[in-house]
């Protein structure tokens, strides 16, 4: 097998550098046959900083790549690569540019603004630890932290819309609706606003419940099934949004997302 052959790489950046290593990396990955010797340098936001790191590129005949949006500094290294006779490669400039162009906006130069998104990311996560912390009623205090409360008799898509929901940062806590069963006290001290009721067609729901039994291995035929008492819970559960002064959705036909994006609307909340 013949050797591979070595080649420096020069990874500058104003911020971590992740980005610039994540991507000439990916490009280097093309290239089984060259072992690609990755030198970062984090941090970098002046002319001083570029030029010794200029010098070092020079003694190793290396290729730069930069993610650098400090205004003006991207700019600067490659002159001064070219002055060095040097191969540099602004991966951030281009797409940066386009956008300001077709939208007429100006970037924020913002290094590291990258890491933004990451933090939706954890915010994210916990939205969806939050929606199962607080599903099917398990804990009543979340009621009062929850962005938004999805109340329901069974087989309304409760579960379901919190976990999408959460997928997009909002907090749900979600209550079965039982007849005769107690509604916590919490429900009425949240601001009716922040509370969906959610409903269903009869023959749907009787249809719904009778698959779900026998995909159980179990009687289809029981009053969890049976039509009347199909029609008394949605009774039951109409009767308390009323009380409560809640926004009404029936999930009948609808899509996970198509309610969602209902609910989000409602609340006036961005989804993205």
């Amino acid at each position: 097998m013949a050797q591979r052959k070595t080649l420096y790489l020069c990874l500058i950046s104003d911020s971590v550098g992740e980005t610039a290593f994540k991507l000439t990396q990916a490009a280097m990955a093309q290239f089984p046959e060259i072992k690609p010797i990755y030198e970062r340098y984090p941090f970098v936001n002046t002319k001083e900083k570029v030029d010794s790191l200029i010098q070092v590129a020079v003694e190793k005949n290396a290729i730069i790549t930069h993610t650098v949006v400090t205004q003006g500094l991207s700019e600067y290294i490659q002159i001064e690569a070219a002055n060095h006779e040097l191969t540099a490669i602004d991966l951030l400039t281009p797409v940066v540019r386009s956008v300001s162009k077709r939208f007429s906006l100006a970037p924020t130069h913002e290094a590291g603004a990258v890491h933004h998104l990451n933090e939706m990311y954890f915010d994210r996560i916990s939205a969806m630890e939050f929606a199962v912390l607080y599903d099917d009623g398990k804990d009543p205090r979340g009621f009062l932290e929850a962005d938004v409360i999805l109340l329901g008799i069974s087989r309304t898509s409760k579960t379901p819309i919190s976990l999408f929901l959460a997928n997009r940062n909002i907090k749900v806590a979600n209550l079965p609706i039982v007849p005769q069963a107690h509604i916590p006290d919490e429900i009425y001290q949240v601001d009716p606003h922040k509370i969906i009721g959610l409903t269903n067609d009869p023959k749907v729901l009787n249809n719904i419940r009778r698959e779900r039994m026998i995909a159980y291995g179990l009687n289809p035929d029981t009053s969890y099934s049976n039509m009347n008492e199909i029609k008394n819970e949605l009774a039951f559960a109409e009767t308390l949004y009323k009380k409560l002064g809640c926004y009404v959705i029936n999930v009948s036909n609808r899509s996970i997302e198509e309610t969602a994006t209902m609910i989000l609307e409602r609340l006036g909340l961005d989804h993205y």
